[in-house]
C-alpha cells in the first residue's frame, strides 16, 4: 500500500452557521486493506462488499484520476499487468501495462479493462471474479448501501497517490487531485466518516490550510526512520493519524504520538501473529489484507 490521506469534515459540509456532528473513530480501527485484497480483486466493490462482511470499521482504499477528472479506486496509476485482462480478453506485459495510465484515459475507457479475472500471483485465497476500477461515487454509493443493509456504519480511509515526480503526468497537481476528491466526499456525504491519508505531504498540508476540519493520516515507509516528532515537523501540523509501515511500530513511538494525541495505525499486517502483537503493544487500529484474521 502506499498513500494514504484522512479526511473528514465538520462545518466544511454544513457552512458557517452549523456543525457536523463528527461520529467518533472507531476505539480500535479494523482496516480492510484495498477492501479485502487477499479474499477478493483489490479497490473493487466486491472487495469493500467482502470486507463489509468480515466486520471491518474503515475501508482502505486508493484514488487517482482519470483524463475526464473522474475520482478512480485504484493503488496504481496503471493497469498492473499482475492482475488485468484487456477489453480484448488479453493480458499486459510489464512494459505496455505502464503505458496504459489511467490519468491519460476517459473512464468509459478504463470501465472495459478487467482486474479480476487474472487472480495476483501473491494473494491464493483471493476469490476469482469479473470486476472493474470503479468510480469512487460508484464505490461510496454501494458501500452505503450494502453497510446499511447490514445494520452498520463504516468508515473510509482514502489514500490520495500523488508523487511529485507523477505530477501533471500520472495525477494532476496536487490542489486539483485534492479538490476533485473533496467534492466528491462532500457531495456523497460521508466527510464525517473519512480520514485522507498519503505518502506525500503535500496534499495533507493542502487539506490542513483549506479544510482543517479535515482528519487526516501520514503514510510511513518501511525506511522511514525519523520521530514522531520529525514527522510532525516535516508535515507542519500534528495530523489525526500516523499511520506506519507495521515493523516500524515500537513502544518508544507509540507513547510518542500518544502523548501528541495522534493515533497509531499500521499497515500491512498479515498475520495472526502480528496482529495480536500489535494489539498487545497499542496500536490504534490495524490494516490488513486479510480482514477474516479479525476474527481468529
Amino acid at each position: 500500500m502506499k498513500y494514504v490521506v484522512v479526511i473528514a469534515f465538520l462545518t466544511v459540509a454544513c457552512g458557517p452557521a452549523q456543525k457536523l456532528k463528527r461520529p467518533s473513530l472507531p476505539s480500535f480501527d479494523q482496516e480492510g486493506h484495498r477492501g479485502a485484497r487477499g479474499l477478493a480483486p483489490e479497490n473493487t466493490i466486491a472487495a469493500m462488499y467482502r470486507g463489509i462482511d468480515e466486520g471491518v470499521t474503515t475501508l482502505e482504499l486508493d484514488l487517482h484520476i482519470s483524463r475526464d477528472k473522474q475520482v478512480v479506486v485504484s493503488h496504481d496509476p496503471y493497469f498492473n499487468e499482475l492482475i488485468t485482462t484487456t477489453p480484448e480478453g488479453t493480458y499486459l506485459t510489464k512494459q505496455e501495462s505502464r503505458k496504459r495510465l489511467l490519468y491519460q484515459m476517459n473512464y468509459d475507457s478504463i470501465s472495459k479493462y478487467d482486474v479480476g479475472l487474472k487472480l495476483h500471483p501473491d494473494f491464493p485465497r483471493q476469490q476469482k471474479m469479473a470486476a472493474v476500477k470503479p468510480l469512487f461515487t460508484m464505490l461510496i454509493d454501494s458501500a452505503e448501501a450494502y453497510s446499511a443493509k447490514k445494520g452498520k456504519q463504516i468508515w473510509y480511509n482514502a489514500e490520495i497517490k500523488s508523487k511529485e515526480e507523477g505530477d501533471g503526468v500520472n495525477h494532476p497537481a496536487v490542489p486539483e487531485f485534492v479538490e476533485l476528491v473533496v467534492q466528491t466526499v462532500r457531495t456523497k456525504g460521508i466527510a464525517s466518516r473519512i480520514i485522507i491519508q498519503s505518502f506525500d505531504a503535500r496534499p495533507l498540508r493542502y487539506l490542513h490550510d483549506h479544510y482543517p476540519a479535515m482528519q487526516t493520516s501520514y503514510l510511513l515507509e518501511a525506511k522511514d526512520k525519523g520521530t514522531v516528532q520529525d514527522y510532525v515537523q516535516n508535515l507542519g501540523f500534528k495530523p489525526s493519524v500516523l499511520s506506519p509501515h507495521y515493523s516500524l511500530v515500537t513502544t518508544e513511538l507509540l507513547k510518542e504520538a500518544h502523548a501528541l494525541g495522534i493515533r497509531v495505525i499500521p499497515w500491512t499486517v498479515n498475520t495472526l501473529a502480528d496482529i495480536r502483537r500489535l494489539r498487545d503493544m497499542g496500536v490504534d487500529g490495524i490494516i490488513t489484507d486479510y480482514p477474516d484474521l479479525f476474527h481468529q
